[in-house]
């Protein structure tokens, strides 16, 4: 079906943007809540192992793996108290996210700006952790949390022009 104005292609093709980054929000959410709900159950000790069996073999074909090393280093250096803010963490920014996007799918109006704010928030908290320890992953997520807050804000707009 061909577009009667350039507007409204451009602005289809926006939606399916937003449709896409949403899902993909929503689809991260609820892999955060398995992941943190796994951290919190799963002992350090067992943690550790299934850490070293994973990278064991690559370390073996390459000792300077970047991954596994990175991996190995992070499990050295997990305490208990990190091991139980990091679970409570991904599980409340994953029901959080989940849940919102399920209201954003919905249409619910109320939904976008409590989106935008949730979104900020941890935008903030990312940018902190980066000027702290720079992590090209967490700046490229960043990044993407970005790009779907402005996303929100252009459906926001369109969903409030259509309510009028």
């Amino acid at each position: 079906m061909k577009c009667m104005k350039k507007s409204e292609c451009r602005n289809g093709l926006v939606h399916r943007i937003f449709d896409i980054g949403v899902w993909a929000k929503g689809i991260n959410g609820a892999l955060e809540v398995i992941g943190g709900v796994l951290i919190l159950a799963v002992k350090k000790s067992a943690i550790t192992s299934i850490i070293l069996l994973i990278t064991q073999q690559e370390l073996i074909e390459d000792p300077r793996d970047a991954v596994a090393t990175l991996l190995r280093s992070a499990v050295e250096h997990i305490t208990t108290s990190s091991k139980i803010f990091g679970g409570i963490y991904l599980v409340v920014h994953g029901v959080t996210n989940v849940f919102l996007v399920i209201e954003l799918l919905r249409n619910k109006l109320w939904s976008y700006p409590a989106a935008i704010a949730f979104l900020c928030a941890f935008i903030g908290y990312q940018i902190y952790r980066i000027t702290l320890h720079h992590s090209l992953l967490l700046t490229v997520v960043t990044g993407l949390d970005m790009a779907i807050v402005v996303l929100i804000w252009h459906e926001y707009i369109v969903a409030k022009g259509k309510q009028a």
